[in-house]
């Protein structure tokens, strides 16, 4: 389905590219509300390398940067306790009040019930988004090195004009090395908000998926962000599952006929305490897969679920399973990151494997 190098010939599993923010997480209380906060790190494509490392044990590290101060090395700390390797890690002298280089915040409240999770995050000129083409030597790291698999998503491409470049570049680089390329789409509304809206998005994202093998993202985000008519998540989930999953993802790839493989999460949110939760897949070889169904899912903390999702079905790319496994262990995954709180998976690879070979909530003594 996919040709991956071999382990031996690479230094890293898998590479993530993008921004690690710290979050400040006000527990069960509200942001505006509070008086202590619990950190943690997290970022849309740093979560997957984390995942890949601490839950299934894999060679993970991560392209950033930051402002080298004590939130920078806060946020270093957090990311070692992960396991993910830093040496990748750029560090931007800090001009002492953040004019030009900042460090990323991320305040996130989880929700409860009919009170949904709300995110606030400081993240404008951040060491990340100040990183210009030509500043890292890609050649070095996916061929000298070797990397078997890089990961990045929509979120970091929007963060700047820099940061949608650099992607490209690092894209373009691991495909002439042979390395398999992932895309989340993680379509944000507030990050594009001021430099262009959907219209920049669809051009940044259309333009960057012509490097892609591994394309990711839930029904809102190829609409959005790729600007791909499918049909809202209402509508699929009311229709024949099959056909309708047939068309969403038929599009994608139809217009899009390099991809290996096309996957999506599809949530149906009852209040913020319980979700439906879904998944599915496709590939030329195999056309559209969809995951077990999980209705009406317990949800402790929301945040990380699709990249919980991402990094299971990673996972199970690169150890060569069948499709429908590596969409079992995505879903398996996804579900197990939002019973805990952060934006990192506490999940272990045995609880993964369980569940998605049908394992239960019950009591393990």
């Amino acid at each position: 389905m996919i040709t991956i190098r071999p382990a031996e010939d690479c230094e890293f599993d898998i590479v993530a590219l993008g921004e690690v923010m710290l979050r400040l997480d006000p527990g069960a209380g509200r942001v505006r509300t509070a008086r202590t906060f619990d950190v943690w790190e997290g970022g849309g494509e740093y979560n997957v390398a984390r995942g890949m490392r601490k839950v299934f044990g894999l060679r993970a590290a991560v392209v950033t940067a930051f402002a080298d101060n004590e939130i920078g090395r806060l946020v270093e700390n957090l990311i070692m306790q992960g396991g993910v390797d830093t040496s990748l890690i750029r560090w931007e002298k800090y001009d002492g009040i953040g004019r030009t280089v900042r460090n990323g915040l991320n305040f996130t409240e989880r929700g409860f019930g009919v009170r949904g999770a709300v995110g606030v995050s400081d993240r404008a000129h951040t060491a990340i988004a100040n990183v210009r083409p030509g500043t890292i030597d890609w050649d070095d790291l996916f061929g000298r090195r070797g990397v078997r698999w890089l990961h990045t998503g929509g979120i970091f491409a929007a963060l700047s004009e820099n940061a949608a470049a650099v992607a490209e570049e690092a894209m373009a680089a691991a495909q002439r090395h042979g390395t398999v390329v992932s895309f989340d789409l993680n379509y944000r509304p507030s990050l594009w908000a001021g430099i262009g809206g959907t219209e920049v998005a669809r051009e940044v994202n259309t333009r960057l998926a012509r490097h892609v093998d591994v394309m990711i993202g839930n029904e809102e985000d190829f609409t959005a962000a790729l600007g791909f008519d499918v049909a809202h998540v209402d509508e699929l989930l009311s229709a024949l599952p099959m056909d309708s999953f047939t068309e969403m993802v038929g599009t994608v790839a139809g217009k899009m006929p390099w991809l290996s493989v096309v996957a999506t999460t599809l949530r149906t949110v009852h209040n913020a305490s319980a979700n439906d939760w879904q998944a599915i897949a496709w590939s030329p070889g195999t056309g559209v897969l969809s995951s077990a169904a999980r209705d009406h899912l317990g949800i402790f903390d929301r945040v990380g679920g699709g990249d919980g999702f991402a990094s299971g079905l990673i996972y199970g790319l690169l150890q060569g399973e069948e499709l429908q496994s590596c969409l079992e262990l995505g879903a398996a995954h996804g579900a197990l990151a939002m019973t805990t709180p952060g934006d990192t998976s506490m999940a272990t690879r045995e609880e993964v494997l369980a569940l998605a070979g049908g394992g239960s909530a019950r009591v393990r003594r």
